[in-house]
């Protein structure tokens, strides 16, 4: 029963879907207090997981589950940009019609999903939680039902998704007949016993999991689904589910698969090359916003990847830095999209954003700062996360996959530069309404200034993600 205490996290935000799904049934009119609830019970569980003591590692039923540093700062960071999503598009969800008691719930479960996720240390244990994750977020995906795009965003996520899981479920069968267990550390004594079976498994496993963020080959159902989903969909897809699947992949090899570096760590190069240059050049000539976040962020996670693939804890350092700053700059870059309303309709497409700059200088100038650290270009926080990736990939001698890496990020300035083009020297369009929610504003002025500021502390989130060694 002592282990009790070391999933309460868990334990409280279960029992607050259940909760939260009574309420809203019995409570006429009650998706705003649910809402609402929902926001608090987030809270709560982070400060449950804050009080977790520093330093200390825990193994759980049958070391099936490990709580330590990395599964402790990746909750915090999920959680947090979990509530930020809700947080930011309350307005949105309201005027698209949205706002009802299943969305915050269909959140909270896709959250639970993935704590299950980043803790697990066992192949059916992380299968558990990517199933509860993906459920939800099927229904998410298509939970605007009065519009075409938002159902076949759905159904093609649904499709696509359920193959990927197939395929990895086959390869934790191979790895379960070839190792003879399911468990991360007992596999890793038992891998060298069949290590070329173990590599089948391996390349199944990471098909599965390069679906889910969106890696090259593996990135066809991107685009679509967030183009169709609602945009508050789109913003959770793009951000929160990254960070338990990077986790997911720091587990999985470096822990069972450690040894096997030799044989895993061509795919992860080729992943990370494959993404990189497919994110950069397909990005050019996308006319939604939407679409171009969806290209944009394959790219990121072929940089996110690149860090991976070093197999140094330097790397997988320079990696969670990286996707902790992603994370914020697409957050600010969705409150941009929110802000852009006009008579209860909101516009996601590049021409609208034509000379922004002239009735919303504000949103303009935030729109620059979040474009510039996208870019790479200093002294934004998105440089000095690229700046990591690219320092951890040279002390390695891996030289050609930093020049491809930053000669992509030349390639996609360019479209970063062109937006900010079209925002400050076109002919300005019509004013866009002003009467945006506090949460939205908050959650765009804290972002630019995370972005903006990062500069002047840096060290504060390195001496942080320095303490997770995994290797």
């Amino acid at each position: 029963m002592e282990n009790i205490n070391f999933i309460l996290p868990e334990i409280f935000i279960s029992l607050g879907i259940m909760f939260l799904l009574m309420l809203g049934v019995f409570k006429k009119n009650g998706s705003g207090i649910v809402y609402i609830l929902s926001i608090v019970t987030l809270l709560i569980t982070l400060g449950l997981i804050i009080n977790f003591p520093s330093g200390q590692e825990v193994y759980l039923f049958n070391n099936s589950y490990k709580i330590d540093q990395l599964s402790t700062f990746m909750k915090i960071i999920t959680i947090i940009s979990g509530i930020f999503v809700l947080f930011s598009s309350y307005k949105y969800t309201k005027l698209e019609k949205i706002f009802t008691i299943e969305y915050s719930i269909l959140i909270l479960s896709s959250i639970l999903g993935m704590m299950v996720m980043i803790s697990a240390y066992d192949l059916i244990v992380f299968y558990i939680g990517l199933e509860l994750q993906s459920l939800s977020l099927y229904v998410l995906a298509a939970f605007n039902k009065d519009k075409t795009k938002s159902s076949e965003a759905g159904i093609k996520y649904f499709v696509l998704s359920a193959l990927s899981s197939g395929l990895l479920l086959y390869g934790c069968s191979l790895i379960y007949g070839f190792s003879g267990s399911t468990n991360f550390y007992l596999i890793s004594e038992n891998i060298h016993s069949s290590e070329y079976g173990n590599i089948f498994g391996i390349v199944f496993i990471l098909v599965g999991l390069a679906f889910k963020i969106s890696a090259v080959p593996f990135h066809m159902w991107a685009p679509d689904v967030y183009e169709g989903s609602p945009t508050s969909v789109t913003l959770f897809f793009a951000v929160v589910p990254k960070v338990a699947a990077l986790t997911v992949f720091i587990r999985f090899l470096y822990v069972p698969f450690v040894d096997l570096i030799d044989q895993w760590q061509m795919i992860i190069i080729f992943l990370s090359l494959a993404s990189m240059i497919f994110g950069a050049v397909s990005a050019i000539g996308q006319k939604n916003l939407k679409r171009l976040i969806a290209y944009s962020s394959i790219g990121h996670m072929g940089y996110a990847l690149a860090g991976l693939a070093v197999g140094t804890n330097s790397g997988i350092q320079s990696s969670i830095i990286y996707i902790c700053i992603y994370l914020i700059m697409n957050l600010g870059f969705f409150c941009c999209l929110f802000m852009m309303k006009r008579k209860d309709e909101f516009f996601d497409n590049l021409e609208d954003l034509s000379g922004l700059s002239k009735n919303h200088p504000i949103i303009s100038l935030s729109m620059l700062i979040l474009l510039f650290s996208l870019a790479g270009i200093p002294p934004m926080a998105g440089f000095f996360a690229k700046f990591y990736i690219f320092m951890s990939v040279i002390e390695e001698s891996m030289y050609f996959l930093a020049i491809v890496g930053l000669v992509t990020t030349v390639v996609s300035a360019f479209y970063y530069l062109k937006i900010i083009k079209i925002i400050y020297f076109d002919t300005p369009k019509e004013k866009y309404d002003q009467d945006h929610h506090f949460g939205l504003k908050i959650s765009l002025t804290v972002s630019t200034l995370l972005i903006l500021l990062y500069f002047i502390y840096p060290s504060g989130l390195i001496n942080f993600v320095s303490k997770i060694n995994i290797i």
